[in-house]
């Protein structure tokens, strides 16, 4: 029997689900509780999840999850912004340049390929994208906002890839996402 890959298999359909729910909860929680400046500015880890389905199932999986947890977390959560197409996209990319990153560019699994992955992944998705969706969006000033978002993104990115790596030293996280590393 042929084995399935990326969403036709029930298990990683299932994780990418929990994980999806998992940002979604994280977001919600940062859009009403960790926000500044009418919620323009607020710490989150809600890409957590996003960048961890990008590592453990590649791009289309982790595009998916950002996909559909920015949009769902917009629709739940108590912010009066309307939802913006082009910070859609950057959660999207955070998690597909996490699985490109990876999944097709450093193959070899271990620290090195979790903290490239996730510096990808907010370079490209959080600082490039979704700065000038909230830029564009929002008609705010784009020099003060990454003023603001760069050092924020920063201490966020060393502490999300830190959180993976020790996830993924986890035997019994392993065992169910089936992800060999050399991080033990």
């Amino acid at each position: 029997m042929q084995r399935q890959k990326g969403l036709r298999n029930v298990r990683i359909l299932a994780t990418a689900a929990m994980l999806g729910a998992l940002s979604v909860v994280i977001g919600i929680f940062c859009k009403n509780f960790l926000n500044f400046a009418g919620g323009l500015f607020r710490i989150t880890f809600e890409n957590f999840p996003i960048i961890l389905s990008g590592i453990l199932f590649g791009p289309a999986v982790g595009a998916a999850v950002g996909i559909v947890s920015d949009m769902v977390s917009y629709f739940l959560s108590t912010q009066s912004f309307a939802i913006s197409p082009i910070v859609t996209l950057g959660a999207a990319l955070v998690g597909a340049v996490s699985g490109i990153v990876s999944n097709y560019i450093i193959k070899k699994r271990g620290r090195l390929q979790v903290i490239a992955s996730v510096v990808a992944a907010h370079a490209i998705g959080s600082l490039a994208v979704k700065t000038f969706g909230i830029f564009a969006y929002y008609d705010l000033s784009y020099g003060m906002m990454l003023l603001y978002r760069l050092p924020t993104y920063t201490v966020i990115a060393a502490l999300e890839a830190s959180a993976i790596c020790l996830i993924l030293r986890h035997k019994a996280f392993r065992k169910y996402t089936r992800y060999q590393n050399e991080l033990q």
